[in-house]
């Protein structure tokens, strides 16, 4: 949002606006040929010692000096979606937060404290941060000290996962945690979208299919290839990236627990017809270290210290059977469809194993009385985002774990 041409140039917001939606023209320090101003749109998260700090939709915050703008004003609430079910970000953090639930968990006021705890680290940060959806009860710098001191009483860091760029984020919350130490480390975007439309994907007409024997529980599929579950079995867990490293059996029951978390979860797999080379890539065929959706890729960024991570061995490598193609995981939770670790063998990528997999997950979760899809990606995996853009999908809100400072 712009300032109108040959309007008149005032500066209508105070301190007291701080925590609104607000538009600064402010003096260019490095202006482009012909611009001498630029705008900035976001969240003012403060307003002291002659500065000013708009926090943008993806988090981003924005420093400007009080003495070089010229022009602001309060603007409404971002405009409402043209397209795609609607939802407040605390209905959408409620549902993900079920989708994907620690093994422990522990009320702080209105904040959760999450952990997961497998073998002496954590399994996640979603599964292991504070989710702050309220008033934590007291004032935020004790609040923030009872926060650090669950955490290292579990032997774990203390992280809170924040979001940005809906109407009732967390802009103003983020701000504060920074001017206590606290560090941003990895951000993703959440997406939503009708669900009708995923459930009309299926086979691919060309190239050869997996072809595995029917659904052996749920509604009858339309593609009778992608074997479908409620619990993440032993041929599941050999693709998941997270796990293929296991021994049959040996996957930690925390890990087993936060997957099989949720009011009803799902699980898919093809299963292969041919021997896979490595476990762990995601929807668009990037690596497993990048892979397009939360719950089971590295949308959290997980791939940083915090996180248990399984050792990949022989198990689920070049020539082994039983490692799926493809494999999925959806939470049906109300209206809400979640999909997750939706990974596909490299050497079968491009062949519509996940969309099949997508497509069978959304025809079940229909079934169960759904109608809308959320799914995490990282924002700077452009492929992926492209390939749930083209899907119906569209951007909801930024998520964004902040880590505490070392103690002193």
């Amino acid at each position: 949002m712009e300032f109108a041409a040959g309007a008149r140039l005032e500066v209508r917001i105070s301190a007291s606006d701080v925590g609104k939606r607000v538009t600064v023209r402010s003096v260019a320090e490095e202006a482009a040929p012909g611009a001498a101003f630029t705008d900035t749109v976001g969240i003012l998260t403060s307003w002291d010692e002659g500065a000013l700090l708009v926090t943008r939709r993806d988090g981003t915050r924005v420093r400007l000096a009080e003495d070089a703008v010229v022009a602001a004003k309060v603007v409404p609430a971002a405009p409402a979606r043209r397209r795609g079910p609607a939802a407040d970000y605390a209905e959408l953090a409620g549902v993900q937060e079920r989708g994907w639930r620690a093994v422990e968990r522990e009320a702080l006021g209105g904040w959760l404290l999450r952990a997961s705890v497998v073998d002496g680290a954590g399994f996640t940060r979603r599964a292991n941060s504070v989710l702050p959806l309220g008033d934590p009860g007291m004032p935020l710098a004790r609040a923030l000290d009872r926060v650090r001191e669950w955490y290292a009483a579990r032997g774990l860091p203390a992280y809170a996962q924040l979001a940005t760029g809906a109407g009732d984020t967390q802009e103003v919350l983020a701000a504060a945690l920074e001017e206590h130490g606290w560090r941003r480390e990895v951000s993703a975007l959440v997406m939503v979208g009708a669900l009708a439309p995923l459930a009309e994907l299926g086979p691919e007409p060309t190239g050869p299919l997996a072809v595995a024997a029917p659904v052996a529980e749920g509604p009858e599929a339309v593609d009778p290839g992608v074997r479908l579950g409620r619990t993440p079995d032993e041929a599941w867990l050999r693709r998941y990236n997270r796990a293929a490293g296991a021994e049959p059996g040996g996957v930690p029951p925390g890990v087993l627990a936060v997957l099989a978390s949720g009011p009803s979860p799902w699980f898919a797999r093809v299963d292969g017809a041919t021997p896979v080379d490595a476990a762990g890539v995601d929807a668009v065929g990037v690596d497993a270290a990048r892979a397009a959706t939360a719950g089971g890729g590295a949308a959290d960024g997980e791939t940083a210290s915090g996180r248990r991570d399984f050792v990949h061995t022989d198990k689920g490598a070049s020539g082994t059977a039983g490692v799926p193609d493809a494999i999925g995981r959806c939470v049906v939770d109300g209206r809400w469809a979640g999909f997750a670790a939706v990974e596909v063998a490299p050497e079968r990528r491009r062949r519509g194993l996940a969309q099949r997999v997508m497509g069978a997950l959304a025809r079940t979760a229909l079934a169960e009385g759904a109608s809308a899809a959320w799914l995490q990606v990282e924002r700077d995996n452009e492929a992926a985002v492209a390939l749930y853009t083209r899907l119906g999908f569209t951007v909801h809100h930024h998520y964004h774990h902040y880590r505490a400072p070392e103690a002193a």
